[in-house]
């Protein structure tokens, strides 16, 4: 029975934990911010899906979207705030970073999606072109393309810029490229701008202008209602292409993989680290990246016997902590174990001979000219040998060895007798014949059935 609470607190909702977080966020002044820009943005998004809906366009359709995604980078920035705000948890114990990651590759995710959209309605509209209306088609590019530039350049969005620099450059920011390169060797004042590649979000929205605007001289111009489907298309792919590497940055960075470009550097620490004092081997080692700019990682580290624990950890964390901020380090003593070699009479209940063998050695030479003493053939003529050495013979114990292997039989080689104690005379393991000799075997010759048989006929028994 667990303990009973008489007055017990009622679990709050969903909402009424997410109303209590925005709240804390609220409280922060850099927030407040953020949060007017928020409002901005939705009233800017109203007014620009009503003139979509009169212009009847859908390139500006398209361009809108991105005014969309500039409210989801706000709430991306209001997430990195509130992580920030909050600590590690028993049941969080690596804190929060991950969620900005999710709110990232979630808010690029859904810039892509809108994108297909785009694309699914511009190819049914090359079939059936409607008619446009130009009336507030120029003046939603500029009002949409001022909000989002005040957007990026006034709110300092950390996770959106780390991801811009980190990923991989999109195949706009690589034609933008090539022509900054052209036009800074004729002004070279401009490479501090366009060089060495433009803030993703600034071009796109650039471009997308550029296009909005010669939509509109073409059909005030020509009547040519087609472009702005065609216009439409680009601005969907220039979306598409520029958000998809953020994605699969952010994607790899959820999937907990390794940063390719600090491989190099943790395979030179882990191999410093597998050089220090006491070190003998390093392995099990994993790193991921935990969030934008972090890293964990977990590594197992044997020392010797003699090595102090507490110095090891020591040396070990301040040569991985340069680049893995979040670290595990697992340490454990060397303490293999020799197998043990068992000789001389070993109890009924210490070991299962189904599974054993006992090994009697075969004397070198016959057992008539054996040294009792020395286990050595005799000599007349020569003196008592002075060292005796364990020959095989019939006065070494047996020794015990573990074999769950079948080993050769029936190789004709005799033996001699073996001495047993008087506790396994008693329980019939001695005698061949009695008990469970079949389970006696050596890696010469099977043991005879009888004591002594063997082709040596006539002798008396030893």
């Amino acid at each position: 029975m667990g303990t009973i609470h008489l007055f017990r607190k009622p679990q709050r909702s969903f909402f009424g934990k997410l109303l209590q977080e925005f709240r804390l966020v609220a409280a922060d002044r850099r927030s407040w911010k953020i949060l007017l820009f928020g409002v901005i943005n939705l009233t800017c998004t109203g007014f620009l899906l009503m003139w979509c809906s009169s212009t009847n366009s859908i390139a500006l359709t398209a361009y809108t979207y991105l005014t969309i995604f500039d409210l989801f980078s706000l709430i991306t920035c209001l997430i990195s705030y509130w992580v920030m705000m909050r600590k590690p948890s028993p049941v969080y114990s690596f804190g929060f970073e991950r969620l900005e990651v999710l709110a990232v590759f979630a808010s690029t995710v859904l810039a892509q999606l809108g994108a297909l959209f785009i694309l699914k309605e511009s190819a049914e509209r090359f079939l059936e072109q409607p008619e446009i209306h130009t009336g507030r088609l120029l003046v939603g590019t500029f009002v949409a393309l001022s909000f989002n530039l005040f957007t990026m350049l006034s709110v300092r969005n950390k996770p959106f810029a780390y991801v811009s620099e980190a990923a991989s450059t999109s195949w706009l920011q690589e034609h933008v490229a090539d022509l900054s390169r052209s036009l800074c060797g004729i002004i070279p004042g401009l490479s501090s701008i366009f060089l060495p590649r433009m803030n993703p979000f600034v071009l796109i929205d650039l471009a997308g202008a550029f296009a909005l605007c010669i939509t509109y001289m073409l059909i005030e111009i020509n009547n040519y209602f087609a472009v702005d489907t065609a216009s439409a298309i680009a601005i969907a792919l220039m979306t598409f292409g520029t958000m998809y590497p953020m994605s699969v940055y952010s994607g790899k960075v959820l999937l907990q993989t390794t940063p390719p470009h600090v491989i190099g550097q943790l395979d030179k620490l882990i191999r410093e680290v597998s050089t220090l004092d006491g070190v003998l081997e390093v392995r099990n080692e994993h790193f991921w990246t935990l969030g934008f700019g972090s890293l964990a990682g977990s590594v197992h580290v044997r020392i010797r016997r003699d090595a102090n624990e507490q110095m090891v950890l020591a040396h070990v964390t301040n040569r991985l902590y340069t680049l893995v901020s979040t670290l595990t380090v697992q340490i454990f003593k060397d303490d293999w174990i020799r197998p043990a070699l068992l000789s001389g009479p070993v109890a009924a209940n210490v070991l299962n001979f189904s599974d054993h063998h006992i090994i009697p050695m075969p004397p070198l030479k016959g057992t008539d000219d054996s040294n009792p003493v020395t286990s050595t053939p005799a000599k007349p003529s020569s003196p008592p040998p002075e060292f005796s050495f364990n020959t095989p013979g019939k006065n070494v114990s047996p020794v015990i060895l573990l074999n769950t292997q079948t080993r050769p039989s029936g190789l004709g080689l005799n033996h001699g007798h073996t001495p047993y104690s008087s506790s396994l005379l008693n329980q019939g393991l001695g005698i061949p014949g009695i008990g469970v000799t079949q389970g006696f075997r050596t890696g010469f010759t099977n043991m005879p059935s009888r004591y002594g048989a063997n082709n040596r006929t006539g002798q008396p028994r030893p």
